[in-house]
């Protein structure tokens, strides 16, 4: 028998990876994604969690990339209602800060670059607040007395993520996690990559008529040490620091602050109980995979809150950080603040083609696949998929169909067929997979020993087994802190007993 070629191998398990082979197995091509460890593993998980446009962009005159990210939020809202919700953001003013007229003058090209989204719903636009009168200023300091409010959206990230390579396995891709590309042989048309598991060691040949590297803070060494292509273009590492302190105010809204260096902060609602501190921009040295915040940053992040709130918040009222490094385009910025946020794609075609990644955000991935498609349709032979047109836009993302009222409406449908659960673990359910939540749950349960032994929080046997079954969770880490964000309340006896069910299980000693 004739070795198989496949049409597409995809480097990298990210939004972009996830993105691009949802992307081209849509279109019906043959595609593989290898990915070194876990699905949203790097970058793709430590992002601020926002859909949004970039409003502190407008200053460095990228208007393109701010219009392209609007545009896009506007169609993610509609491909992901239960993972991707609108926030409104306060942005208070004082004297020292950017100008009043300044500011008012970027939310109105803010509001207006949003515009013409085909008839999709459009967000509220800028109005302004007087925090004397509104909820938003009481944990403010008194001197902050006007305020700017604003929309954008909310996304858990590494379920954006999740959810794509679902889609894409859905379509006809091969998805294998905890694979890493360890070298390749490019020929005319072909390439062959050897690759190795990395918990087993066994290696693997597979052949390909194209490749997309999309290795994130690795595009670099994957594109020159395992492709062996060269290039001109150059990836800048930054890292983004973040810290989770308990809740800071009670309303459901975000704030965006100015900091004295004119960068900025954002203090986010998050997991009901906690407030989002983030992010620092400070250009990284060494292994991408071997980040943390540092204590400068905790100090950074706190100071730059404290100037607003008047509770100061200290660095031991951190209750989680987490840290991670963009791949930006080197553009060559003096500073990581102002390096770009657009990306750049390399296309390289002495042989067969490889297409590389650099840069990127979240709120644009969809649009970054559909640009790789274009340059694939192009390099590939006729035969080679179908050369449909483009088509995620209108393609609802797995969970996303829900009924009238949305994931309130679903965690109510799960009152009746689940009592055993409580209120907040419902409400996380319906958030997390939407109307692919009674497959992670089962069948009407009022025995809580039918959802199977309890971690804590709300979390079963049933629905870990579902996340390894469909979603390639292979460690307590990767259903803590990636498929959900329950390591914030499972303490550490909970997440231990949850390692040794996941082993177990991973080793045949437990029934499917």
């Amino acid at each position: 028998m004739a070795e198989h070629v496949h049409d597409l191998v995809v480097i990298g398990g990210g939004v972009n990876g996830c993105g691009v082979a949802r992307d081209a197995a849509g279109r019906g091509y043959d595609v593989v994604l290898v990915e070194k460890g876990d699905l949203a593993g790097a970058t793709s998980q430590a992002s601020t969690k926002l859909i949004h446009g970039g409003l502190r962009y407008l200053e460095h005159y990228e208007f393109r990339l701010v219009r392209e990210a609007l545009r896009e939020r506007a169609v993610l809202l509609d491909l992901a209602p239960h993972i991707i919700w609108p926030l409104r953001f306060v942005l208070p003013h004082n004297q020292g800060q950017r100008p009043r007229w300044m500011i008012r003058a970027g939310l109105f090209i803010y509001d207006h670059l949003a515009g013409g989204n085909g008839g999709r719903r459009r967000l509220p636009g800028t109005r302004t607040l007087d925090l004397g009168r509104d909820p938003a200023g009481r944990p403010l300091k008194d001197d902050f007395r006007r305020a700017f409010e604003y929309s954008d959206a909310w996304v858990d990230d590494a379920r954006l993520v999740v959810l794509n390579a679902i889609d894409a396995h859905d379509r006809g891709a091969e998805i294998r996690t905890r694979t890493e590309l360890v070298a390749a042989e490019r020929g005319r048309d072909l390439w062959t990559l050897r690759l190795r598991d990395t918990e087993t060691g066994v290696t693997a040949i597979l052949k390909a008529r194209a490749v997309v590297n999309a290795a994130g803070p690795w595009v670099a060494d994957a594109l020159v040490e395992r492709l062996h292509v060269k290039t001109p273009e150059r990836v800048r590492l930054v890292r983004g620091s973040h810290i989770v302190v308990k809740r800071l105010f009670d309303h459901d809204r975000a704030y965006i602050f100015q900091n004295p260096d004119g960068r900025i902060a954002f203090a986010i609602p998050y997991e009901d109980d906690f407030t989002l501190i983030g992010t620092t921009d400070a250009d990284h040295q060494g292994d991408p995979g071997q980040v943390a915040i540092t204590p400068a940053e905790i100090d950074y992040l706190c100071a730059a809150v404290s100037a607003y709130f008047k509770r100061p918040v200290t660095p031991d009222m951190v209750v989680w950080s987490y840290s991670g490094v963009r791949p930006l385009y080197d553009d060559g910025a003096s500073k990581a603040q102002e390096a770009t946020r657009d990306y750049v794609l390399s296309v390289d075609t002495a042989g067969a083609p490889v297409i590389s990644v650099f840069g990127g955000k979240i709120t644009t991935f969809r649009r970054l696949a559909e640009g790789v498609m274009e340059r694939l349709l192009r390099l590939l032979p006729p035969s080679a998929g179908t050369g449909m047109a483009a088509w995620t836009a209108d393609a609802p993302l797995p969970g996303s169909v829900l009924p009238a009222g949305g994931t309130a409406a679903l965690a109510a449908a799960l009152a009746e067929t689940h009592p055993v659960l409580d209120a907040r673990t419902r409400l996380r359910l319906a958030r997390s997979y939407g109307g692919r939540v009674w497959q992670a749950v089962g069948d009407a349960a009022t025995d809580p020993a039918a959802l199977g032994v309890g971690f804590g929080a709300g979390l079963h046997a049933r629905e870990v087994a579902f996340l390894m079954d469909q979603e390639w969770a292979r460690t307590a880490e990767d259903v803590l802190w990636r498929r959900t964000k329950l390591g914030l309340r499972i303490d550490t006896a909970g997440a231990d007993r949850l390692a040794a069910w996941m082993r177990a299980r991973s080793a045949g000693r437990l029934a499917a």
